[in-house]
């Protein structure tokens, strides 16, 4: 998989057939894209945006093709970046066929986004998603007649039981290979957007009949998760299960696998190995000494991080999927929005929890620049990536679980903190929350299956990379002593002020890189525990990794960027010294 930071020009198909996959976010759209694709996909930013796609590769039949999951959007009025590559790919892309997928419990505004869509002279047919839960919610839509209303083809589906996908892509090729020549344009369409709903409205009237049903489980649960009295204690639940998976499970496949393969077999193995070839010398401790990159540079990205990353992702697939985070985000609201935010927000500020570069490049959802601004900066202060909270597991979690759960406090705090100071100094307010909640469901276990396959191969090609490049820095300084002429300038505030061994300079140097790496090389000094939460507090606010601070730059210009980075760094010292010194004054009162 490529990485879906980078930005890249869609290729033509070299052969077969090839199809834009569109629809408004939250229909199932990505659960199609899963079941017709396999695991050979490509994510990657649209050229000249820092807008996703996906694009996978379909074999029908013995017959081969291209589909492109384009990003979800409620309109193609171009009010946002996402609206705006959704109609450079419907413009630009030359598709042969446009699937476009409708929620058949929510077909109102769905009609409205297919009627937008039908202006293009490209053959449309349209997935009727979700039609079991329609069904149970006592919705019956007669599908011959919304093809005659809408002028196209209609396949009934569901997807995540891979109902009505063959004859989607059946469908799919038959108007490749018959209608490629034809004039496409749906006659009659309406001009303005009060035509279009008036159009929608008379649809609906013909071919949608709703009756009166009885919630299902799902339903109430779904329902009972927006009000504070029961939803507040489930997602106190969820994010206990939701730690319990991560640190129980990476830990778990950390020390019951990972570690003794390593112990056991990978380090004596390549010892001997590089000790035919090498004496001992700076080359040998290089590459098998304290710091060696072939020890450290494989134990750290993939026995101490990769396994808490892998769970993460299974945990945050878990929610996105099921439907959880948006009403996760009505519940926080009142909270958010006193520090400047809604509770939409709530769902960048998760994936920070994955990564911090889809989490800012998240906030181009939000209504006002105020809120991108807040949103980016509490991610970039006080929200610990996936790599980074695996780094405090292996540091933290065997030495004391309470002082795992301070650092996160930390972390809560931070985001409080910081978003109450900037939504007092920075003008403007936070809109009122319009966000949309979905039907929870069960997800689907082959697409959540694909969805944390993909995001771990990005984590291995993204993340391991600068890891090792770092464990090979650090060697090179530490065997060359570098580190001394260094130390002198910086020594009193690492020493006197945070009361950490100046050694820990070298996890403050390489912290720049990637904000994980400010973490690990404590776990090769001996601290005290006061030593270890300061160290692990500080690398919390410590400066974003350059990935980071490139995308800030790229959204907010080098001012605003510069002006996060630097916040961080002075919050790292300022809380880290506060808190060492604090511990001190208050052990030596009692």
């Amino acid at each position: 998989m490529q990485s879906c930071h980078k930005e890249v020009k869609i290729e033509d198909s070299p052969e077969g057939i090839k199809i834009l996959l569109v629809g408004n976010p939250n229909v199932g759209k990505s659960v199609v894209f899963s079941k017709l694709t396999g695991l050979n996909v490509i994510a990657s930013n649209y050229s000249g945006t820092t807008v996703s796609y996906t694009k996978g590769t379909i074999n029908f039949d013995g017959k081969k093709g291209t589909i492109i999951d384009v990003p979800g959007v409620y309109s193609l009025e171009t009010t946002s970046p996402a609206e705006e590559v959704a109609v450079k790919m419907l413009d630009e892309e030359n598709a042969d066929v446009i699937i476009c997928v409708l929620d058949a419990t929510n077909l109102e505004r769905n009609l409205n986004f297919a009627l937008q869509i039908q202006k293009y002279d490209v053959p449309i047919i349209f997935a009727l998603n979700l039609a079991d839960v329609a069904e149970q919610q006592g919705i019956t839509i007669d599908v011959r007649k919304l093809e005659e209303e809408i002028q196209a083809p209609v396949i009934k589906t569901v997807a995540i039981r891979n109902i009505g996908l063959k004859q989607l892509l059946n469908k799919a090729y038959e108007v490749f290979n018959t209608e490629k020549n034809n004039d496409n344009i749906v006659k009659n369409l309406p001009r303005s957007e009060d035509d279009r709903w008036k159009k929608v409205g008379e649809i609906l009237k013909r071919v949608q009949k709703l009756e009166l049903h009885h919630p299902t489980f799902m339903e109430k649960l779904g329902d009972a998760m927006l009000k504070p009295l029961i939803g507040i204690p489930i997602a106190l639940i969820v994010t206990v299960i939701m730690i319990g998976i991560v640190v129980g499970g990476g830990k778990g496949i950390r020390a019951g696998l990972l570690l003794p393969l390593l112990n056991n077999y990978y380090v004596p193995f390549i010892t001997s190995l590089v000790s035919m070839f090498v004496t001992e010398g700076l080359i040998y401790n290089i590459l098998v000494g304290d710091f060696g990159v072939l020890i450290l540079g494989i134990e750290w990205p993939f026995a101490l991080v990769l396994p808490y990353v892998f769970f993460f992702y299974i945990a945050l697939s878990f929610l996105e999927d099921s439907g959880y985070l948006p009403r996760f985000g009505v519940l926080i609201d009142t909270v958010l929005r006193k520090a400047g935010m809604q509770g939409g927000n709530a769902i960048p500020i998760m994936m920070g929890y994955g990564c911090a570069v889809p989490a800012v490049l998240g906030t181009r959802a939000a209504t006002t620049k105020k809120e991108r601004i807040i949103i980016a900066t509490v991610v970039s202060i006080a929200v610990p990536c996936t790599a980074q909270t695996g780094a405090f597991i292996a540091l933290l979690g065997a030495h004391s679980a309470w002082m795992l759960a301070t650092v996160y406090l930390f972390s809560f705090a931070g985001i409080l903190l910081s978003g109450l100071f900037l939504n007092k100094i920075l003008p403007g307010k936070a809109e009122p929350m319009l966000l949309e909640i979905p039907n929870l469901l069960v997800p689907d276990r082959k697409t959540l299956f694909k969805k944390i396959i993909m995001r771990t191969r990005s984590f291995i090609l993204e993340g391991a990379t600068p890891m090792i490049l770092g464990v090979l820095f650090a060697g090179l300084v530490v065997e060359t002593n570098s580190l001394k002429h260094v130390a002198i300038y910086i020594e009193p505030l690492i020493v006197d002020w945070l009361g950490l061994p100046r050694e820990a300079t070298i996890g403050l140097i390489l912290g720049v890189i990637r904000r994980e790496l400010a973490v690990l090389p404590l776990l090769e000094m001996n601290l005290t525990s006061l030593q270890l939460l300061v160290g692990s507090v500080v690398a919390l606010f410590y400066l974003p990794c350059l990935a980071v601070m490139g995308v800030l730059i790229r959204e907010f210009r080098l001012k605003v960027a510069l002006l996060i980075g630097g916040s961080t760094f002075v919050i790292a010292f300022v809380v880290g010294g506060l808190l060492n010194h604090s511990v001190k004054i208050f052990s030596g009162l009692f």
